[in-house]
């Protein structure tokens, strides 16, 4: 069919004509209602934007010194991350002679990954940057 006869067409039905693949020989058109179309699009992309869930990462500073309750507290604030589905960076960071004491560091990480695996996973062991020792923990898929 030719473009003006199809145009015709298309405007005999108070329709659009859309054309669908205009590189290809000939072009492939469709009469349509365009305004219809895109709006439908348009509500479609917000609903896949609804349904999907944005995974921020929440920091849990902890000090190499941190008394058991203190350490109690940034674990439920941490476990709360968690089940909500957040990433969680746990940090420490060590001030003056406490660099020498990096190993206490890690076993206040390891005791704190153990302290969280009913939740979620550690993507990275702990690492030194710096001053600052750190450790990123994943919720679990549901």
């Amino acid at each position: 069919m030719t473009s003006r006869d199809a145009l015709n067409l298309a405007q005999n039905e108070g329709l659009d004509l859309v054309k669908i693949s205009p590189n290809a020989n000939p072009p492939v058109c469709k009469i349509m209602d365009f305004g219809k179309y895109k709006f439908d699009q348009a509500k479609r992309e917000k609903e896949a934007r609804k349904a999907q869930k944005v995974v921020e990462l929440k920091e849990v500073r902890l000090g190499l010194g941190i008394g058991e309750h203190d350490y109690q507290v940034k674990l439920a604030s941490a476990r709360k991350f968690l089940s909500a589905g957040d990433k969680v960076k746990a940090s420490i960071r060590f001030r003056g002679r406490e660099m020498a004491h990096q190993n206490q560091g890690i076993e206040l990480m390891k005791r704190f990954a153990v302290d969280v695996e009913d939740l979620g996973t550690t993507t990275a062991p702990q690492k030194m940057e710096g001053r600052s020792m750190t450790m990123v923990v994943a919720p679990n898929k549901k």
